[in-house]
């Protein structure tokens, strides 16, 4: 996580600097080697970076921050049952390499069930 937040932050500066895409990729490449965020996200965090979206940064933050806190608020079968259910999950993808190839992931949506019988 620390990895991504310095290369967050690089890109930042390279924005602030008006450097391209052209530019900024190639510099991480060079300063993160195999640590390096994908160019898909290089984009992503540049685009909201140069639309002036610094809250961007911090939602980011807070979620590590959050992520770091949250097992030690559990309790011992919380805890139990998070091992349980990642064993689950690791089992599953040993099994079936292509499982997670199904998984619907979104982002902030709502998805509402609409009946068309009661037009609901």
């Amino acid at each position: 996580m620390q990895r991504s937040l310095e290369q967050r932050l690089a890109i930042k500066f390279c924005v602030k600097v008006e450097k391209g895409a052209a530019e900024t990729i190639p510099m991480l490449k060079k300063a993160f080697g195999v640590d390096c965020l994908s160019d898909r996200q290089i984009f992503r965090w540049r685009k909201a970076f140069a639309e002036g979206r610094e809250d961007a940064l911090r939602k980011q933050l807070f979620h590590e921050i959050v992520s770091k806190l949250v097992p030690k608020m559990l309790t011992d079968d919380q805890k139990a049952r998070r091992v349980e259910t990642c064993q689950e999950l690791l089992n599953t993808c040993e099994e079936n390499p292509t499982f997670l190839d199904d998984v619907i992931i979104g982002d902030e949506s709502w998805v509402f069930e609409y009946d068309p019988e009661t037009k609901r």
